[in-house]
Formats: structure tokens, C-alpha cells, sequence
């Protein structure tokens, strides 16, 4: 704001000096003099930090100006507008009560009123521009601290709410270990036990009754391979489908790619998924993880997808851009990478550029 202010106080200055140049005054120093003075007040009003010694500046500079019309010549009468406006917007909010009060000396000026008011109203036009500017600023950077503030405040709510995701995993996998103990404790540790005290019982009946010795070893025998069989089963229903650990960490690894790199990321997958063995999850996963990064270095894409597809024979795990393509594919260590890796289980990668991007792995079934 202030910027412009002085900017039109300096045109105003150098249409003065322009007109004094061609005229022939008498008292050229008084007047050369009154504007340096009045350059000097105006400059040491906007280094000033004291509102009340800027309005004390504002003051003593109209005062000049206004003895300066008296005893030099009137056309520095013209340096007052401005300056009269900087005064009075402190105290009048209303900007034509301001015009009008501005032109209020035209109507006593014997000459020069012309000239005056024109004056008088380029410095109100440029001096509302610069002041409905400068609240629009200040308006805009309280927006922003706004911004700022409710920004800092999302984020430490996220960093909470990470604190409480990680605490609430931290949480469930104790307690999934609890179970766990718990269930080897209550369905295998009795049969253990039982199948303990059945052999110390034949041990110590071996050299006397060998039937019963006999017998009871038999028993721990059974009670041995019960509790093998509960082991086996406990840990068969522990352990997560192939399936769904497959489709949840590529889940993961798409959902991770997507926030990193702010790219937008689909995911399908259709048919009996049970079938892909976890090397072929393995692969699938790492061709995947290769094609991403490639679409994000090369393929300047803005969205991507990913499709795996169990067909009859087959197995089809495609990845998708919709960047900028290639005419002629070169393979570079990370094709050759995904080539290799699918040749060792007899699969095959097609990679086409025509229109985006793409990298389809075939592996076969059984």
C-alpha cells in the first residue's frame, strides 16, 4: 500500500518541478526548498514505527504545505491531496465523504481549482485502489495463518491418530498372542501332559506287569498323536488363506504406492484366487512393484490400474498407465528383471507402449 502512495506523491512532485521548469518565478530556491522539505517529511513518515509520530509527520507536512501556498506559490497547494487523504482515512471510513472533503479548497482557490480537483481526484482514485488492495492483503494472510493454523492442527491429529493406529496393532497382536498361548495351553498342553504321565506310569511297570506297561504306553501313543493333530489344526486355522494374504499385501503395496507418489492407483481382481500358488504371489507382487515405479519415472501417467485375472489355464496380472507410451519398448534391467523372475515358473511378460503403458505376466496353473 504504502508503496503506492509514494509512487503518486513522487508524480506529483515531478509534475510540479516539470511545471516550475517552465515557468519564470522569482523565489525558484523557496520552492526547490519546500519540496525536498516535503520529500524529507514524507520518507521520514514511512520510517517512522509510532502511528502517533507518522500522524505528527502527516501534520506537520499539510502545515507546510499549507504556508507554502501562503508565502511561496500557489500551485504547491497540490501536494495536499494525498496527504490530506492518508490523515483523514484514519478517522473517516466512508471514501466519497473523504472526496468530498478533499475538493473542499477548490471552491476558495483563485486559480488553479481546475488543475487542483483534477489532482485531487487522481490521488483519491490511486489512494482507494491502494487501500481496498491493501485489505484484500490482509484479508488473504489472515485466510492463510487460518490455513496455517488448521493445517498444524490436521496434522497433529494425524500424527494422534497414527499413534493410535500403531498402539491399537501393538494392542491386537498381543492379545492375538495371548489367545494363541491360551489355546495351545488348554487343547494341547493337557494331552501333552496326559501322554507324560502315561509313559512315567509304564516305566515304572515295565519290569513287573509288562501288559499294563504295555497298555499304557499304547495310550500315550494315541494321546501323542491327538495331540499332533491338534497342533496341526490349531496352526492350519491360524494361518491366513494364500488367497487373502495375497490380495491384502497387494492391496498394501498399491494403497502405499498411491499416497507416496499422489498418483491414483485401481486395483481389480476377478476369479478363483485360491489357485495362485505364493511364489506366483511373489512374482506377480514384484513385477507389479517394478511396472509402478517405471510408470511413475517414465511414464509422466496420472492414473493407474491393476488387474488380476484367473482364467482357465492361466493366470493374467496386468499393470496399466495412462502416460505418454513408447513407439519402441527398449528393455532395460527392469524388464529383463520381470522376465526372468516369470520365466522361472514357465511364464511369460508382454509389454506394450502403443497406448499408455502396460506389463501383463502370464503364469500358467498347476
Amino acid at each position: 500500500m504504502e508503496l503506492w502512495i509514494i509512487y503518486t506523491k513522487l508524480i506529483v512532485v515531478l509534475f510540479l518541478a516539470s511545471s516550475y521548469a517552465h515557468m519564470n518565478v522569482e523565489n525558484l530556491p523557496w520552492i526547490i526548498f519546500c519540496l525536498l522539505l516535503y520529500v524529507s517529511l514524507n520518507i521520514a513518515m514511512y520510517i517512522l514505527n509510532s502511528e502517533r509520530l507518522k500522524v505528527v509527520v502527516l501534520l506537520l507536512s499539510i502545515a507546510m504545505i499549507y504556508l507554502s501556498f501562503l508565502y511561496v506559490h500557489p500551485l504547491l497547494i497540490l501536494l495536499l491531496p494525498i496527504n490530506f487523504y492518508e490523515l483523514a482515512s484514519r478517522y473517516v471510513k466512508a471514501k466519497w465523504i473523504l472526496l468530498g472533503l478533499g475538493l473542499i479548497p477548490v471552491f476558495y482557490l483563485t486559480q488553479g481549482k481546475y488543475i487542483y480537483g483534477l489532482v485531487s481526484a487522481f490521488s483519491f482514485v490511486l489512494f482507494t485502489m491502494t487501500t481496498r488492495y491493501s485489505e484484500k492483503l490482509i484479508q488473504y494472510e489472515d485466510k492463510l495463518d487460518k490455513m496455517r493454523h488448521d493445517m498444524q492442527c490436521l496434522t497433529a491429529n494425524l500424527n494422534e491418530n497414527q499413534e493410535f493406529i500403531k498402539q491399537s496393532e501393538y494392542t491386537h497382536r498381543l492379545e492375538e498372542r495371548n489367545r494363541i498361548s491360551q489355546q495351545i495351553h488348554d487343547s494341547i498342553g493337557h494331552s501333552m501332559t496326559g501322554a507324560l504321565i502315561q509313559m512315567e506310569a509304564a516305566k515304572s511297570l515295565m519290569g513287573m506287569d509288562t501288559g499294563k506297561a504295555k497298555e499304557l504306553l499304547e495310550n500315550a501313543i494315541v494321546i501323542s498323536k491327538k495331540g499332533i493333530e491338534d497342533i496341526r489344526i490349531t496352526l492350519k486355522n491360524m494361518k491366513p488363506p494364500t488367497e487373502q494374504m495375497g490380495v491384502q499385501r497387494m492391496k498394501l503395496m498399491i494403497e502405499e504406492f498411491s499416497v507416496k507418489h499422489r498418483i491414483r492407483t485401481l486395483f481389480v481382481y476377478k476369479g478363483n484366487m485360491d489357485v495362485i500358488t505364493p511364489i506366483q504371489w511373489k512374482i506377480i507382487a514384484e513385477n507389479g512393484t517394478e511396472a509402478l515405479t517405471n510408470s511413475m519415472k517414465y511414464g509422466k501417467a496420472t492414473e493407474i490400474s491393476i488387474e488380476i485375472h484367473v482364467l482357465n489355464r492361466m493366470i493374467k496380472a496386468e499393470v496399466k498407465d495412462n502416460g505418454i507410451g513408447v513407439r519402441k519398448v527398449v528393455k532395460g534391467l527392469g524388464i529383463i528383471g520381470m522376465e526372468e523372475r516369470t520365466a522361472s515358473v514357465n511364464g511369460k511378460i508382454i509389454v506394450d507402449g502403443t497406448n499408455g503403458f502396460s506389463v501383463t505376466t502370464l503364469l500358467p496353473i498347476g
